[in-house]
C-alpha cells in the first residue's frame, strides 16, 4: 500500500519590503512521504519570496517535468520556473528553455553548485540561484507543525520568521555569481 502525502497548512502574513509585496496567504502544502522537512520548508519560503499573481505549487512528484513552483500568465504559459534543492543540470537546461526566468532556492547550495558546474545550460547567465540559511531552516524545522500561523518578512536579503512570540532570522544569499566560479 502506498503512503499518502501529509497536508500542512500555513497561514502567512507576508511582508517583502524589498519588492513592496504585502499579502496574507493561506497555503495548503502536500508533503510527499519521501520529502524531507527542510525541503518542504524551502518550498514554502520560495513561494513567499517569489509571490506574485499567477504563482502556484505543482502537482508534486507525479509531474516530474513541471517546476516545484510556477508563475503562469493568463494564458497558462510559465513565466517563472522555480525549483528547490539541487536539480540536475539537464532539468535546469530544460527549464531555461521552457520559461523566461528560472529561480532555484537551495537548502544545500554546495550540492547545487556542484550539479551545475561546467554543464551546458541554456541561458545559464540568467539563472537566479539562492542559498537558504541552514540555521534558519533547522530552527523552523524544530518548530514545524501541521498547522502554522506565522509572519514572513524580507528586508535587505534577510528573512524574518515570526512564529508566536519568537522570531527566527537568516540570510537568503544570491549565489548566481558563484556558478561561474564553480
Amino acid at each position: 500500500m502506498a503512503l499518502s502525502s501529509t497536508i500542512y497548512t500555513f497561514d502567512i502574513d507576508l511582508a517583502d519590503s524589498d519588492r513592496g509585496v504585502y499579502e496574507t496567504l493561506a497555503l495548503r502544502v502536500a508533503r510527499h512521504p519521501s520529502e524531507a522537512e527542510d525541503f518542504l520548508l524551502t518550498r514554502v519560503l520560495a513561494y513567499c519570496l517569489e509571490y506574485t499573481e499567477g504563482i502556484s505549487f505543482s502537482s508534486g512528484l507525479s509531474t516530474p517535468d513541471e517546476p516545484a513552483i510556477a508563475v503562469r500568465d493568463a494564458t497558462g504559459a510559465i513565466q517563472v520556473w522555480i525549483d528547490i534543492g539541487a536539480p540536475e543540470a539537464a532539468r535546469v537546461h530544460r527549464a531555461s528553455k521552457a520559461a523566461p526566468q528560472v529561480a532555484i532556492y537551495s537548502h544545500k547550495p554546495g550540492n547545487l553548485l556542484r550539479a551545475l558546474a561546467g554543464e551546458r545550460i541554456h541561458r545559464a547567465e540568467t539563472l537566479r540561484l539562492y542559498a537558504v540559511d541552514r540555521e534558519l531552516l533547522d530552527a523552523w524545522t524544530r518548530r514545524l507543525q501541521r498547522r502554522m500561523k506565522l509572519a514572513v518578512s524580507l528586508s535587505g536579503g534577510r528573512v524574518y520568521l515570526t512564529i508566536g512570540e519568537e522570531t527566527l532570522e537568516g540570510p537568503i544569499e544570491n549565489i548566481s555569481a558563484r556558478l561561474d566560479a564553480a
